[in-house]
């Protein structure tokens, strides 16, 4: 849980999801989904963008964590990842907005049954616990969306908004400590 790999490992957990209950019934292939900038989609049907990752501030943590008896690990620390989700269909124009909203439906309804991940496997589960990501819908302002669609030569889509959290990121810093192992205890009477 945790390792450096953390943010990538849940772009990978998102895209797995949707590949499992998109193919092959919205989407033919599996290949057709994939991680993503707008400007970059090549041949991805569904792209799924990490466009912000922030620090999960209601998250902080200040308590060392104990590796065995002579070590402690520094606090993790706790991220939101902000994910953006579009349809890019390559069909007749006549079809192509449709088959775009029929795919973002389905993603809604993938997100909303099955968008709690395992904060250590990063494989959906049923019930949540503990640090178990989430994915929460955000509605960011026209204005901050079309901010992230500044990219020439590419009108803009529209595309879901999901932010992952809580991410955690272990920290690779440990310090050395002694533990007490002898006391010594006198008492005198006056």
């Amino acid at each position: 849980m945790g390792s450096y790999t953390a943010i990538a490992d849940v772009g990978n957990a998102l895209v797995r999801l949707l590949q499992q209950y998109l193919v092959p019934d919205t989407i033919l292939s599996a290949d057709s989904i994939g991680l993503c900038r707008p400007s970059d989609k090549g041949d991805f049907m569904l792209g799924v963008h990490l466009y912000s990752i922030e620090e999960c501030v209601e998250m902080r943590d200040s308590e060392m964590v104990d590796v065995g008896l002579q070590r402690q690990k520094y606090p993790p620390t706790y991220l939101s990842l902000y994910y953006m989700i579009t349809a890019f269909s390559n069909s007749d124009r006549k079809f192509r907005a449709e088959e775009e909203q029929r795919i973002l439906g389905r993603v809604v309804q993938v997100i909303k049954d099955y968008g709690t991940f395992d904060c250590n496997t990063y494989q959906p589960v049923e019930f949540p616990k503990g640090l178990d990501i989430r994915l929460d819908p955000v509605m960011p302002t026209l204005e901050q969306k079309l901010r992230l669609w500044n990219a020439p030569d590419i009108p803009y889509r529209a595309s879901l908004y999901y932010k992952a959290t809580p991410v955690v990121l272990e920290s690779s810093r440990m310090r050395k400590i002694r533990r007490v192992t002898d006391l010594n205890l006198s008492v005198e009477e006056k």
